[in-house]
C-alpha cells in the first residue's frame, strides 16, 4: 500500500531543501490533500489494485478490477480516475479503458453510476466510487443504461445476456461491435 503521508512529508522536505536553494515551493492543493486522505483509507480487496502512472500526480490514477463472481468473473477491467482541483466538490471523472459489453458502461468507456453524477456529494470518497464500480460488475443495472442493447438483453433474457458477456469478454463481435478481450488466466 502506498505510504501517502510519508510521500507528502518527503515532498515537503524536498520543497524545503529547494526553497533553501532558492527554488520556489510547490504548494499542495486542497484536492491533493483530500485525495491523499481518500487513498490512505481505501479498502481494496484482492480483486482490485491501484496504479499511479505518474507518482507525482495523485489526482490521476488507474484502478484494475478483476471480478471474482458474477457474469464478469474472469475479466480484467481498468478504469482511469481523474480529479480536478475542485475535488471533492466535483466527482472524479471515471472511464473504462476497454470496450466491454455492459449496460452501464458505453462503448467509449463512460460509466453510468449515480454517485458520479447527480448523487455526488463532497462527503463521498473514492472508496464509495470503487465499491459502486465493483457492484456494477456484480449486478448490472438495466434500468439506467448507457449501452441500451446490453440493457435490453439483460431485461429480456439473463441467459442470452450472460452468453453475450462471455463472448464479448473473449474478444468477439456482437451486433457489429468488436469488444476487447479481457479474460485472463488466474496466474496473471
Amino acid at each position: 500500500m502506498l505510504k501517502i503521508w510519508s510521500m507528502k512529508k518527503e515532498q515537503q522536505q524536498k520543497e524545503n531543501a529547494d526553497g533553501a536553494a532558492g527554488g520556489k515551493k510547490k504548494k499542495v492543493t486542497a484536492a491533493q490533500l483530500r485525495v491523499q486522505k481518500d487513498i490512505s483509507e481505501l479498502a481494496l480487496g484482492s480483486t482490485m489494485k491501484v496504479d499511479f502512472p505518474d507518482p507525482d500526480d495523485i489526482l490521476n490514477f488507474v484502478l484494475e478490477i478483476k471480478p471474482d463472481e458474477g457474469c464478469y468473473h474472469g475479466g480484467r477491467f481498468t478504469f482511469t480516475f481523474a480529479m480536478n482541483q475542485n475535488y471533492p466538490h466535483e466527482p472524479p471523472k471515471v472511464r473504462c479503458q476497454q470496450t466491454i459489453y455492459h449496460p452501464n458502461i458505453d462503448l467509449e468507456g463512460k460509466v453510468c453510476l449515480n454517485i458520479l453524477r447527480e448523487d455526488w456529494k463532497p462527503v463521498l470518497n473514492l472508496n464509495a466510487v470503487i465499491v459502486g464500480l465493483q457492484f456494477l460488475f456484480l449486478e448490472p443495472n438495466a434500468a439506467d443504461p448507457l449501452n441500451k442493447e446490453a440493457a435490453e438483453d439483460l431485461r429480456q433474457s439473463r441467459d442470452n445476456f450472460r452468453r453475450n458477456v462471455r463472448n464479448a469478454m473473449s474478444g468477439c463481435t456482437i451486433r457489429g461491435v468488436n469488444y476487447d478481450q479481457v479474460l485472463f488466466s488466474r496466474k496473471n
